[in-house]
């Protein structure tokens, strides 16, 4: 789901809005755009020298599970600290979690292909319309900067950054018109609206409430009494569904007397229809139908989509990756000296492979090269099966060792101060118990908010294309958005380089993820072609094949619910449970310091589905390990300064 990535109102708006009174804690404050909770400047904080602190107990044992881009930000940021008694337990043989770059089929077909994003694949970089995306105020800006990742603008279906945008609803009928015809979209200014009187009414609507609330939450944000205008927005949205609110009545304006109610979108059963199936033409919204609506309204209005970017890698013009640790290698072992994938540096990987194998400016030594020092420092093919609250308050660890080998496989503890859990949470009731932790360590209010989270599932199917395909077709659109089986379809381009471009056949979510159960990954694969040459063909206005451009051989397939490690690609929340989601937000502010245990990550977050509340999960966790060990802030910062969340009606 990509709300409101047909323009840039967010960023656009944050160049020009009137600033109330800035908070007296205004160095701390984050800049609009950027998610709201918390209204904190995370990178600010993150990119002094030193990092966020000194650790004044840099033996403090801390165990982190999960080697995703969660708990490899958590582990490097508490090793530039000065924590050095770290251990990093992964269960599959690979690093980056829901990051998973695919080169050719299992990795191991790579000449010429051009990576296939087949988890996260667009970053908001939360940068004003006039800042350069590695000058935003975010964690993704600090750490693409600090790596020297390659981005370029995504190429998101009715954006500036494709050539058209096709959209084929209803059998191309959409309109009323006397033959099926796909109707193109050609938005190069980034504010043409899609054409036909349905999607353009559908777009009016959509637009003018989007960028009435835009507007006034930019005048407030990171403003003394934003807290109060955040809270007052939640209250009036929290029990609304998305589909409720793409319904209700509309508001002349907005009114200080009641800060927190902008209205809904009012729509006509309709249109509704027309918006659950496409959008406004970036990609159907119907999964996300039945969340609650302060989910697409963060994401919509916060900066989530503004600006995107396609991440080439740690790599030149050419795709070519530049001088890298660990590229040349001919394997990876872990402390045991059991071989993980290999670092390429290339497409979204290269972030995950960048936090563990580059070096920071303040440590001797890179993350890797300091946990592979420990016999237990860096474990991958390693399960955790449960956590033990000990007497002695300390938390032990048991886990199976070495799981891919079964005849050489090992049960075993380590006990530890301090436990990191940055894992999926379906993935802790299905996979670890956890034991001896008192009501005052682990209330049951937040164990069943982790336990009956929603999480959604995706699918995704890849395919190289033929480079002539974006070189000479010009009649077939650059990006389709479809309400057929296979929903939207992206083709793009890295560099002139791979022998290959990039065709995404189809990208679904939640109930039209789930159809496609039914096909094997082969019969999938040829669906998803055969479904867009009919369309194709249909529409008067293009009769062509696009299957011809297509290597459907070298086809890769990710079903996320399927994958044993995710159960599922994105958490989410429903109507009427936004402060059960909250309750695991701030979990390790109100209890971490007792237990020991942290909940981290984009897994315990209300942002789901993005790489940004990884970074600020593991952050939060770092700030809070560091205040229960008495480390020394660095910039003068003090748990004073960070906000408090709410989690209370």
């Amino acid at each position: 789901m990509t709300i409101g990535s047909t323009f840039n109102y967010p960023a656009d708006t944050a160049q020009h809005a009137h600033r109330k009174k800035r908070s007296s804690k205004s160095k701390w404050a984050a800049s609009f755009p950027n998610p709201p909770d918390l209204c904190f400047d995370y990178r600010t904080l993150v990119e002094q020298f030193n990092g966020i602190a000194q650790a004044t107990e840099p033996h403090h044992k801390i165990c982190i599970i999960g080697a995703g881009i969660t708990g490899l930000t958590t582990a490097r940021e508490l090793y530039r600290c000065g924590f050095t008694n770290i251990t990093l337990i992964e269960k599959s043989q690979r690093i980056g979690g829901r990051h998973l770059t695919a080169l050719g089929n299992n990795n191991t077909d790579t000449v010429g292909r051009p990576p296939f994003e087949m988890g996260a694949m667009r970053m908001p970089f939360f940068n004003k319309s006039n800042e350069l995306p590695k000058d935003g105020r975010s964690l993704m800006a600090y750490y693409a900067n600090e790596f020297e990742l390659r981005h370029t603008d995504f190429p998101n279906p009715g954006s500036p950054a494709v050539r058209s945008t096709g959209i084929f609803l209803r059998e191309g009928s959409i309109d009323d018109s006397t033959e099926p015809t796909m109707l193109i979209w050609k938005n190069t200014d980034g504010k043409t609206p899609p054409p036909g009187q349905t999607l353009g009414s559908v777009f009016a609507k959509w637009k003018t409430f989007a960028e009435r609330m835009t507007l006034i939450v930019s005048e407030h944000y990171g403003c003394e009494g934003w807290e109060h205008m955040w809270n007052s927005i939640v209250k009036k949205y929290e029990s609304v569904s998305f589909r409720e609110l793409v319904k209700m009545p509309s508001l002349d304006g907005w009114h200080h007397s009641d800060p927190g109610n902008f209205g809904g979108l009012g729509m006509t059963a309709q249109e509704s229809a027309v918006f659950y199936a496409i959008g406004i033409g970036d990609g159907s919204w119907g999964a996300f139908y039945d969340v609650c609506s302060l989910y697409p309204l963060r994401t919509a209005i916060f900066g989530f989509s503004s600006h995107l970017q396609l991440i080439h890698g740690r790599v030149n013009v050419d795709g070519k990756p530049i001088a890298s640790p660990y590229l040349n290698h001919p394997e990876t072992l872990d402390s045991r000296g059991l071989a993980f994938n290999k670092p390429t540096y290339i497409g979204l990987g290269s972030l995950a492979e960048s936090l563990l194998f580059i070096k920071s400016q303040e440590t001797h030594e890179s993350l890797y090269e300091h946990l592979i020092k420990s016999h237990s420092g860096f474990m991958t093919s390693s399960a955790v099966t449960k956590l033990k609250k000990l007497k002695n308050g300390k938390i032990r660890v048991y886990f199976d060792w070495n799981i891919t080998q079964k005849e050489q496989a090992k049960k075993e503890f380590i006990d530890y101060d301090s436990v990191v859990m940055t894992l999926p949470s379906w993935l802790i009731e299905t996979h670890i118990s956890i034991e001896n932790f008192s009501q005052e360590m682990l209330p049951f209010e937040v164990i069943e908010a982790y336990k009956s989270a929603h999480w959604e599932t995706s699918c995704k199917v890849y395919a190289p294309l033929k480079k002539s395909f974006l070189s000479q077709n010009k009649k077939i659109p650059q990006a389709i958005v479809t309400d057929s089986l296979i929903h939207d379809v992206y083709t793009y381009r890295y560099n002139a380089t791979n022998t290959y471009d990039c065709i995404l056949l189809s990208y679904t979510w939640e109930d039209d993820a789930t159809k496609l159960s039914i096909f094997t990954d082969k019969e999938l694969v040829d669906r998803c072609i055969e479904d867009l040459d009919r369309i194709l063909l249909k529409s008067a206005n293009i009769k062509e094949k696009i299957s011809p451009y297509i290597g459907r051989d070298n086809a890769v397939v990710q079903r996320w619910m399927n994958d044993k490690n995710s159960l599922g690609c994105a958490k989410l929340y429903r109507a009427g449970t936004y402060y059960d989601a909250m309750k695991l937000l701030k979990y390790n502010r109100d209890f971490s310091h007792t237990s020991g245990l942290y909940l981290c990550g984009e897994s315990f977050s209300v942002d789901a589905g993005w790489t940004e509340p990884c970074f600020r999960g593991a952050i939060d966790t770092v700030i809070n390990i560091c205040s229960k060990t008495q480390a020394d802030f660095n910039g003068d910062f003090t748990m004073h300064d960070y906000p408090l969340y709410k989690a209370e009606p």
